[in-house]
């Protein structure tokens, strides 16, 4: 019964994530991200990040959601290394950036209960795909500043994968 609730859920916010979306269909999933290209994207991220002065966590995930790097950087709350894994594993998942969850959570009405959405399901702004010649081969994400500075953070990384 529990399994039906939680695929009626992410049943639910998948259509909600295409509506918002205009109905564009996401990018198709690619070979998994590779440990070279995975901690190229790590560098990147953790310059901006230290370039701004964020403490941050950086994860970074394959194509399948799985864990390939995560680090923390001085001073930054442990709290913020699951948030920056489950970002990395949602935006891995839904082919799209977490900033679509974020920004149809903030309409409210029927889109809160996305609010639902447990275990992996990262709602905030600041993870990305990683897209390798339009495929999505992982996922990059960071938390630790604002929603804002973590996608900065994050898009700067999947950026120097391109």
């Amino acid at each position: 019964m529990i399994h039906l609730k939680v695929s009626a859920l992410l049943l639910t916010a998948v259509v909600a994530l295409g509506t918002a979306a205009q109905a564009q269909t996401p990018p198709p999933y690619g070979l998994p991200i590779t440990l070279e290209l995975a901690k190229k994207a790590m560098a990147a991220a953790e310059s901006e990040a230290k370039k701004n002065n964020w403490n941050m966590v950086i994860a970074v995930v394959d194509s399948g959601g799985h864990l390939v790097l995560l680090q923390r950087l001085e001073n930054t709350q442990f709290g913020s290394i699951d948030v920056a894994r489950d970002k990395a594993r949602s935006a891995a998942a839904f082919r799209r950036p977490t900033k679509a969850w974020q920004d149809l959570i903030a309409q409210g009405g029927v889109h809160l209960r996305l609010l639902n959405l447990t275990g992996d399901a990262g709602v905030l702004e600041g993870g990305v795909p990683i897209l390798v010649e339009g495929k999505v081969i992982g996922a990059i994400a960071a938390s630790g500043g604002s929603s804002q500075q973590d996608a900065q953070v994050a898009q700067v990384g999947a950026d120097a994968v391109k």
